[in-house]
């Protein structure tokens, strides 16, 4: 009887965490439909933290790498992808960054709180939503990784950073000097978000 409570005990352990995570999931990653488009938020990412952050106050601009995916099923292969690099920067006067994103280097956004700066990221990649299923069961995914700011890195064509070279970075596993972040979350519908 003792030996049957202490394995219901550490079995309700090891469960309770695995709950949390299924629960927690889908307020850390939200997908949403806007105008057109599916765009995700995610409130509690933040990547403008760690090494990545220290780079930026000493001075160096630092280049991230994003890969919104959308597929059938979690650890399924993408349906629809939409990879973005932007360029973030920090201002040490005013405490405030900079981001330019790359494929349009006229699109930025200037004098932003760190969590503004990362809203703003997420904001500007997004999929068509008639590239996606509208009745069928999804699963978003986003993946951000900080990139190295040498020139065998930067290779661009005329609109900024290659497709292929974006592709390439997250074919790749994440280098120790790379911070890495993933949130996926689903199953979703198309039908179910609203406009």
């Amino acid at each position: 009887m003792i030996l049957v409570r202490q394995l219901r005990f550490w079995t309700s352990l090891l469960l309770v965490p695995a709950l949390i995570a299924l629960t927690s999931s889908s307020e850390d990653l939200t997908p949403r439909w806007v105008g057109d488009r599916l765009l995700v938020t995610a409130p509690k990412l933040h990547f403008l933290t760690g090494k990545s952050l220290e780079r930026l106050r000493n001075g160096a601009s630092v280049p991230f790498d994003f890969q919104l995916t959308v597929s059938a099923g979690k650890g399924n292969p993408a349906l629809q992808r939409a990879l973005e690099r932007f360029v973030v920067s920090y201002d040490l006067w005013e405490e405030r960054f900079k981001v330019v994103r790359l494929q349009n280097s006229r699109v930025s956004g200037t004098h932003l709180t760190a969590a503004a700066a990362e809203a703003w990221c997420l904001e500007n990649v997004s999929i068509p939503s008639s590239a996606i299923p509208p009745d069928k069961g999804l699963w978003v995914k986003i993946e951000i990784r900080s990139a190295e700011s040498k020139p065998a890195l930067a290779v661009q064509d005329e609109g900024g950073i290659s497709l292929a070279t974006l592709i390439d970075a997250f074919s790749r596993p994440t280098r120790g000097s790379q911070d890495h972040w993933a949130l996926e979350t689903g199953p979703f519908s198309m039908a179910d978000l609203r406009r």
